[in-house]
């Protein structure tokens, strides 16, 4: 009798665990970017990677390394970033995480707040979540 409800509950939160690993991915990056964790950054971030900010596109973990990624290191060290609004889905393999950001800043002596969104899509590999695709855009607030 208990049997079926046993097993659809299983099957409810294993669902669920699989999201919070991803989302779990997601906040371990952001938490390797400000201490300057480039092994688990990249163990974070699958080969292939396609990333989006502000117009411009690197297309894989290798050209991020070489190009924004130390870059993207030095501001978070030197910013507080806090999620404002959080949203996940899951379908099968893939985790899409939508986060609202307020990062604060020091630029040239004067205090900045920076409002931003942010996508991030995790794909299941290999047994574990990697982040496939990033896509940040930010705006001064109104």
């Amino acid at each position: 009798m208990y049997k079926p409800y046993l097993c659809l509950v299983f099957w409810l939160f294993s669902g669920l665990a699989s999201a919070n690993e991803a989302s779990e991915v997601v906040s371990e990056f952001y938490r390797a970017m400000p201490s300057g964790d480039l092994a688990k950054v990249n163990e974070l971030l699958s080969p292939e990677i396609t990333i989006y900010e502000s117009g411009y596109v690197e297309r894989s973990r290798a050209e991020y390394a070489a190009h924004h990624l130390p870059e993207d290191i030095a501001f978070a060290k030197a910013s507080s970033r806090k999620v404002r609004q959080h949203t996940e889905r899951k379908d099968g393999n893939f985790s899409f995480i939508l986060e609202e950001t307020e990062t604060k800043v020091k630029i040239k002596g004067k205090n900045v707040t920076i409002l931003g969104t942010e996508t991030t899509v995790l794909q299941k590999i290999d047994e574990q979540w990697r982040i496939v695709h990033l896509h940040w855009s930010s705006r001064k607030p109104k």
